[in-house]
């Protein structure tokens, strides 16, 4: 991925999608080619049984294509899993990694979030690394503290704006229909760039925002100073709502 200031819209299809789900890929394609984004990248991310379809549908085009996970292993008996050397095989530009259902559902640690996102880095995978805290943790007021914590022990080290990206993903907003306000996105990404900057980072990384994202409050979480852009989840299987939203992105 180049450097540049384009904003990232980003699907995450989670456990959803089926190989006649292809033909979404091939009018998306059609969409951006006519529409000519200048200012937005777009991303899909599919489940794994149907990636390397939408990534041969899309090598002509402006359209990216992901992973949702891969495994912090090269290679080997380790039934299951995917490692990144497999998903730039089928040719995949990026992996999403420490989304808040693999850390909840696989009790994955924000150590092996780091330890997977090394072995994508060195495969020449971009990364999507997703932080947040949950419910309980903002109403103690333990927001600041519990990001900090997993930026710290998520991001490997010589990590840049050409290599990674950072999703800013409230755990009680994700499929909740509740987003946090104008101001505490704001609050939450000045903090993240605020921690970039005092631990040497590249602080041109992108950085986000997810969370029960439609086309009703896109145009508002649009206004935020610092968005690097969107990852959606359920709304990026709606074609016709996914694409309004990379309108309104420009």
């Amino acid at each position: 991925m180049k450097k540049n200031k384009k904003l990232l819209i980003a699907g995450n299809w989670k456990m959803n999608g089926l190989k006649k789900n292809s033909l979404m890929i091939s009018n998306l394609m059609k969409y951006i080619k006519n529409k000519k984004f200048k200012n937005t990248d777009i991303l899909i991310c599919p489940p794994f049984t149907i990636a390397n379809i939408f990534s041969t549908l899309s090598k002509k085009s402006n359209l990216m294509i992901g992973a949702q996970n891969c495994s912090d292993k090269a290679s080997g008996a380790f039934t299951g899993d995917i490692s990144p050397e497999m998903l730039k095989d089928i040719d995949l530009e990026m992996v999403i990694l420490g989304h808040s259902e693999r850390r909840e559902y696989h009790n994955e640690t924000s150590e092996i979030v780091k330890s997977k996102a090394i072995n994508a880095l060195k495969n020449k995978l971009n990364v999507i690394i997703c932080v947040g805290e949950s419910l309980s943790q903002k109403k103690s007021g333990k927001t600041l503290r519990i990001i900090g914590d997993q930026l710290k022990k998520s991001l490997p080290d010589k990590i840049s704006s050409n290599n990674l990206i950072i999703a800013y993903e409230p755990i009680w907003a994700i499929g909740s229909g509740k987003i946090p306000t104008i101001d505490s996105i704001n609050e939450m990404f000045n903090m993240i760039r605020q921690w970039l900057l005092n631990n040497g980072i590249d602080n041109n990384i992108k950085i986000l925002y997810g969370g029960s994202v439609n086309k009703e409050n896109a145009k508002e979480i649009f206004s935020c100073r610092d968005l690097g852009g969107l990852l959606i989840g359920g709304v990026s299987l709606k074609a016709k709502e996914f694409s309004e939203i990379c309108i309104m992105a420009g």
